[in-house]
Order: structure tokens, then sequence, then C-alpha cells
């Protein structure tokens, strides 16, 4: 870690970029939300906090130094809050010389597959930033402000490719109304305070028995205030400085000059607008499809081989969401059995002499997928795909975290201790078939609509034209992965859903800068039944909501 530190310090250093060389860079920060797993390390967590305070501020940067969400922060490291009320919940600055620094204002939450997204009004983000202002807040930083796209297999564990979709602008970089304009204005509002907010003493005084005023007073006589109704019921009648005020439910209104009421945060008057796509091409046709079926392996042509079942994570060592598990043995007759595999990645399939047998899948904790079968006389095949959505990327002890197939038994036989062989990844992603370089590696086959398990396809088509974001709707498919000119845009699971019996993501941001005019191949590995002549190329656009 210190090497790394110091190599990116330098790196800043070389360009000028610190602010205290003339550059951009007014904060950094060492370390992310360490309290939540710091006691899972008894007395070492604290010295490493130490430590890494020690590490940071020895690098002389000339700016000060942060960690989030670390109330203990070591002087001179100032400790901020990351969260969705840090006007409410953070303990404030831990030293009278540090500032009250929000880091991480959460717009919206990380969504993951079968979970519905994470919304929050405009009025509920602008109530939180206004009153972390009030309670002498000097730094509020968005996360996110504009939402992203987790390219490839860059999503942690069971984290949807889109990212804070909700932001106040969204995935594509549209605007997403009314939250944008509302904190617009929100932010012009606090900016007229700005001359008694930095140099104005500061003091509260009670409206009521749930309101209160924050008021910002300055040399030249300049007044700011914030009046607070924290009654999420009803709204108030205030006397402030002799003049009433009306304060909506759960609101804070800001006067520039307690006087005068310049916003409030529930008063939303931007209008609303609604994201809207248009297909723009149809993959309706066969003859435009080629396939090529994933091989399923077995353990005689594996090349890595343990007698024991191995770790999904260790092994793969993050190189691919896929690890083969296969393992053959001998049987005196034709015979029905049930097979039971218990894995605590987070998908699991299932063949037996090569025909598909069945698939199951879990999260965080053991999961069992358990399926009739047919053994033959003589030797037989057992092969196992463990799937990982992604690693986990939070917690103490990352590096004793496993996942993978714990238990197989077929009737009264456990197979743990067999020889197993294993295979990394697919064929078809150790090939690269996905690029121009690597599709010519398989022989492709005419699409022959059978949806079958385990299958790539591959197509081409031309951009649509103008300017309008594109994406992918996959509504069709089922869980797989999809790549356009040999870039992956993401994992995707349109068939795991929600409480309210819709996917969680159907739509797949494709950025033009990753097409060509023409001859743009698309590729899909698909684990489930998806249909690939189901899949359109949509523009998006957003346009405003007549209804408000």
């Amino acid at each position: 870690m210190q090497k790394w530190v110091r190599k990116v310090v330098n790196m800043m250093k070389s360009e000028k970029l610190y602010a205290s060389q003339g550059g951009p860079i007014i904060l950094s920060q060492i370390e992310n939300e360490y309290q939540r797993i710091e006691s899972a390390f008894n007395g070492k967590g604290s010295r490493y906090v130490q430590w890494a305070a020690g590490l940071a501020v020895g690098l002389q940067t000339g700016v000060p130094w942060i960690m989030c969400s670390q109330q203990d922060a070591p002087d001179p490291v100032i400790n901020t809050c990351n969260g969705f009320e840090c006007g409410v919940k953070f303990e404030g600055p831990n030293s009278p010389n540090k500032p009250s620094l929000w880091t991480e204002n959460w717009t919206s939450f990380v969504q993951r597959y079968g979970e519905e997204p994470f919304i929050r009004s405009a009025a509920d983000i602008a109530f939180h930033v206004a009153l972390f202002v009030a309670k002498n807040g000097t730094y509020v930083n968005y996360y996110m402000y504009h939402g992203g796209t987790n390219f490839g297999r860059t999503a942690a564990a069971n984290v949807i490719t889109s990212y804070y979709d909700q932001a106040p602008l969204d995935e594509y970089g549209l605007i997403r109304q009314p939250l944008w304009g509302h904190l617009k204005e929100l932010h012009a509002a606090i900016k007229l305070c700005k001359v008694p907010l930095l140099a104005g003493s500061y003091e509260t005084s009670s409206l009521g028995h749930l309101q209160i005023a924050y008021v910002f007073k300055g040399k030249s006589g300049k007044c700011a205030a914030f009046l607070v109704n924290n009654d999420n019921t009803s709204n108030a009648r205030v006397r402030f400085q002799n003049i009433s005020f009306e304060l909506p439910s759960m609101s804070i209104s800001i006067l520039p000059d307690c006087k005068n009421v310049a916003f409030n945060t529930a008063k939303v008057s931007t209008q609303y607008n609604t994201r809207s796509r248009t297909v723009k091409y149809k993959f309706d046709s066969m003859e435009r499809w080629e396939e090529f079926n994933e091989p399923i392996p077995i353990f005689s042509n594996t090349l890595l081989k343990a007698n024991a079942l191995l770790d999904h994570m260790s092994t793969t060592k993050d190189t691919s969401d896929y690890l083969w598990y296969t393992v053959s043995f001998q049987h005196e007759s034709d015979a029905e059995a049930e097979l039971s595999v218990v894995s605590n990645a987070h998908v699991v399939h299932a063949f037996v002499n090569g025909a598909y047998k069945g698939y199951a899948h879990g999260g965080k904790h053991n999961f069992a997928l358990e399926n009739p079968i047919e053994l033959k006389n003589g030797t037989n095949h057992i092969t196992l795909l463990s799937v990982m959505v992604g690693f986990p990327n939070s917690g103490a002890y990352l590096e004793r975290k496993t996942a993978g197939i714990r238990s197989v038994r077929i009737q009264n036989r456990y197979l743990n201790n067999y020889q197993w062989g294993y295979q990394i990844g697919l064929l078809g992603e150790n090939l690269s078939i996905f690029t121009d370089n690597g599709r010519n590696k398989v022989e492709w086959s005419r699409f022959q609509g059978r949806h079958s398990r385990l299958i790539w396809y591959k197509t081409v088509f031309d951009a649509p034209g103008g300017n309008d974001p594109l994406a992918l709707n996959l509504g069709s498919m089922g869980k797989g992965e999809v790549w356009v000119n040999g870039k992956s845009i993401g994992r995707y699971w349109v068939s795991i859903h929600t409480p309210q019996q819709r996917p969680s993501q159907t739509w797949y941001n494709i950025p033009r800068s990753f097409l060509k005019p023409e001859e743009n191949q698309l590729v899909l590995v698909e684990e489930e039944y998806g249909d690939p002549l189901g899949i359109t190329l949509d523009s998006v656009s957003i346009t405003k909501d007549a209804k408000y």
C-alpha cells in the first residue's frame, strides 16, 4: 500500500496538480469507510488507521487529507461523512480545527439483480443538503451526480451493469428532472448566502417544537437564515424576526437576507421529464445470426486436477466468471439417481454425460441444486459450471472469502474427495471469439432457433444515425454477457426478477464511441434459453411530462 500511495502522489506532484502547486486538487483521501470493519481486526485496526494517516500526511502534498466515515481520524486528517442524511447522523468533526465535510451524499444506491432501483426524491435530497449547510457544513459531494455503466466484468457481486442511473445525470448523461433542476435551484439559493456563510457568526433559535432557525450574520450586516421544519406530517406557521413564514412539512426555507424566501426544499417547481426509447434496429432476422455451442468439458480433457473441490475465486483469480468442475466415475448399471450440488457461488449449471440437467442460483449463502439424473453402465461424466456474477468487494478479511461448489452427492455417494478436473473460463472466452482476431478460431453455424443453454450468438449491424444515446434491449434474453466490436458492455441477467416481477435491468448502454458506421459485431454468450431474435437496438431520449 505504501508503494502504491507514494506512486500516485508522486505522479500528481510531477504534473503539479495539487492546489499548493497551483493545480486543481484541493483534497486527498486515504482509506474509505474503514471504521465499518476496523473492529474485526481488534487493536490492529486502530494501529493501521494511525499508520495510514501518518503515511498520507508525511507525503507533504500541501493539501488536506481526509478519511471518509472514520470518526477517529488522527489529526490533522479530517473525518468526513458518507450517507443519505449527514445533516442528521454525522457526529461532526473530531476537532474544532477541522471543517464539516459530506464526502458521499448518496443520490440513489447500488442496485443488485432482483432489486428495484432505490429512488430518492428531489425534495428529500435538497432537504438534507440544506440541513447540512445550515449546521455549518462546508462541503457536499454527490455520490453519484452522474450515473454510469459497469462495463465488462467490473461490477461487484450481484451488482447490475447500470450504476446509479437514478442520479441527476443518468447513465447516459441525460438530465433527470425534477432532480437536476431542483438541486440547481438549491445551489443557487445557497450561493446567495455565501458572504454570511463564509465569514459570519452562527447561532440557532427555536421556532417551535420541531422547528428551528439556523442564522448566519456577517460583520457587514448581511444575514442568511435556514428555517427548518422537522415535522414530517404537518406544515408549520412560524415567526422569525417578526415575520410570519409557512413551512411545508419536512422542509427548509432558505432566506439569503433573513427576510425573503429564495427557495424551499419541498416546493419542487422544475417540470418533470420522462426517458423514452425508440427502436432503431431489430435483430429479428434468423439469416443474420450465427451460433456456436460452448463445449462441455470432461475430466480427461482438463489440465488442472485436484483431489478436492477447489475454491472458485482463488482458482480463477478473477480472470473469468466461470469455473468448470468435472469428475468421471464408474457405475455398474443403467439407473436413475438424484444429483445434489451445494454451492455458495451465484449460479451453478449441471451436465451429466453431456446432457443438461439443471440450474440453480443463490446469493450470499449456500444454495442447492437437486435434480434427477440418469446414469449409464460404465463411465459417467459429471460436469458442473460454477458462475460468479462479480466478486465481493468490501468487508473484513476479503482474502479469506471463498466461493464455489462445496459438496456433490449422487444418491448416497459423496464425490467431494474424488479427483476433479477444472477448466477456468469458457472456451469462447479463452479464445476471445468476440473479437476480430478470435472469431475465426471456432466454427460458427447458422442460427438454428433451438435456444440452447450455453451458446454463443453473433451478428452484425450498422450504427443508427443521430446523436441520441443507444441501448441494447435484452428483454428476450436470460443471463450472460454481451460484446460490441470486442468491447464488453457488461453482464446481463434479465431472467431474475424483482418482487414487482420485472428485470432489474433490461436496457444496456452502448456508447456511440464503441461503434463504427457499418458492420459492427455483436456477440453474446447466453447461459439460459434466451431468444436473440427479440433483441432491439434503441435510441434513448428525454421528453417533458405533460401532466406536470
